[in-house]
């Protein structure tokens, strides 16, 4: 737990919860342990959809369908969903799930390895959301970045992992240390790309939100090498 667990409890206690189904999905996910966006992730990511109103969203890792029926549920009217999963045990879960809340249409799946998956795509989304195999977010980024609209917001979950990213390699668990590393090259690569404005925040397990900077030429070059000009 990155904050006090006494403080997201504290936090926690303010959410106004979600639909039935909703409520449901995440019973059944805590239950038979499938990892879904916890309580504080809902609440933010609730909020960043009534700010940003995306009309096309890319989630990366379905899981059982939990978080693309929650941003359906948020989202404005009329916006579309494509999501990719790759672990087929859950695959017909999160079928059946868009199945009963009648949201077939506005949610496409995608089955497959997203590696694969991404780069087959070539449309331009308004919001991001990566949420799957946290040592792949770093293989994603360049086509991640090819599909985010000018203005598209990305955001990475789990990007702390339980604090120990901030730890040595050599304190992490030698079966993580793959993991530990690729994350802490995704973070550097975020919050250095100079077509990117990012912020990490330790809101669940840590999230970055990332605006795509629309640039172009000299602005461009002046972001890349940290040279930004003063209010005339």
């Amino acid at each position: 737990m990155i904050v006090d667990d006494r403080m997201v409890a504290f936090i926690n206690s303010f959410d106004k919860g979600n639909t039935p189904f909703l409520s449901e999905i995440e019973k059944f996910a805590i239950e038979t342990e499938v990892p879904i966006i916890r309580k504080e992730m809902q609440t933010f990511l609730k909020f960043l959809l009534a700010m940003k109103k995306p009309m096309k969203i890319l989630e990366v890792g379905t899981a059982i369908g939990f978080s693309a029926l929650l941003m359906n549920e948020y989202a404005p009217k009329g916006c579309k969903i494509t999501t990719i999963e790759k672990y087929e045990p859950r695959i017909p879960v999160a079928k059946e799930n868009f199945k009963k809340a009648g949201k077939e249409e506005c949610i496409t799946l995608l089955e497959g390895d997203a590696t694969d998956i991404l780069k087959e795509l070539d449309d331009s989304f308004d919001m991001i959301f990566m949420d799957a195999a946290k040592g792949q977010y770093i293989h994603f980024m360049p086509d991640i970045l090819r599909l985010l609209a000018e203005d598209g917001l990305l955001i990475s979950d789990n990007v702390l992992q339980d604090g120990d990213v901030i730890e040595s390699r050599y304190a992490v668990v030698r079966r993580n240390r793959t993991i530990h590393g690729r994350m802490r090259e995704y973070l550097y690569e975020l919050t250095h790309h100079p077509g990117l404005e990012t912020c990490i925040l330790p809101v669940g397990d840590g999230i970055t939100l990332s605006v795509k900077v629309s640039m172009h030429g000299e602005e461009y070059e002046k972001r890349k090498t940290g040279i930004v000009d003063s209010c005339q």
